[in-house]
């Protein structure tokens, strides 16, 4: 009796730690996968800036016209003036 309160103990403490170690090395892959998706991430933005950066240096000093469509009202053409009496 005392012998199989042991052995069921002891497999008891094995089957703890198993899982806990499993659980451990889930965790590390899923560490892993989340930093290699961070880079990827990374990578993608460097590589968009510098296209930015080097479609802005393509375009230095040239001037653009851009029409502002009638739905989109600018602040500057509403400006109010007030009359100043002395």
């Amino acid at each position: 009796m005392v012998l199989l309160s042991i052995t069921g103990l002891f497999r008891m403490v094995l089957i703890i730690l198993g899982v806990f170690f499993l659980l451990k090395l889930i965790g590390q892959l899923m560490v892993a996968r989340r930093n290699v998706e961070e880079e990827r991430h990374f990578q993608q933005d460097r590589a968009s800036r510098e296209a930015e950066l080097h479609e802005s240096r393509k375009n230095f000093g040239k001037t653009t016209v851009t029409k502002i469509g009638k739905d989109k009202p600018d602040d500057s053409e509403f400006t109010d003036y007030e009359e100043i009496i002395e």
